[in-house]
């Protein structure tokens, strides 16, 4: 996570989303941009979570579903849902999310590690979670979930989109 350093205090910028009645959070620094639902290509032989590809401004964009990729059930998607475009490791994909919700200011002090039963998701895929007032927030590990991922699958996913695009 970025971290801001200035007068000795320690911040981390994220942007928040939700996904069902949980909160989360990813670096601000891997956001693109945050886009409405639009029209997903479906792609062949993509593992289930990958929804398919969206062209982007004339580039070809894997989408995953991160419902999907954290076994969560499906949700269908509606005006809150967004298409987060994040650069993770130098491959730009398109994360769905059920919410975007703000972008948030946090002591790092106010996140702790990870307990070993955390969530559903694989603590794998948490780098921490942050308390708040009135609140917890989860903290993802974005380019843990590609590590974890078949991040070769997501480029493969690009890779016919982008000829499906053309035809």
């Amino acid at each position: 996570m970025e971290q801001l350093t200035g007068g000795g205090d320690s911040l981390l910028q994220l942007v928040t989303f939700t996904m069902g009645t949980e909160e989360y959070a990813v670096d601000i620094l891997k956001v693109q941009e945050i886009n409405r639902m639009t029209e997903i290509a479906k792609v062949p032989n993509a593992p289930n979570y990958v929804e398919g590809v969206i062209n982007l401004r004339g580039r070809v964009i894997p989408v995953v579903s991160l419902r999907k990729r954290f076994g969560f059930d499906d949700k269908l998607s509606d005006e809150q849902s967004r298409i987060m475009i994040m650069d993770i490791q130098g491959i730009t994909i398109g994360v769905i999310v059920d919410a975007v919700s703000e972008v948030l200011r946090i002591q790092s002090n106010t996140v702790e590690p990870t307990p070993h039963v955390a969530s559903s998701l694989g603590t794998e895929f948490i780098k921490g979670i942050a308390k708040l007032e009135d609140r917890l927030i989860i903290l993802i590990d974005m380019d843990m979930l590609i590590e974890k991922s078949d991040g070769t699958a997501m480029l493969q996913a690009a890779k016919v989109g982008q000829r499906s695009l053309e035809e």
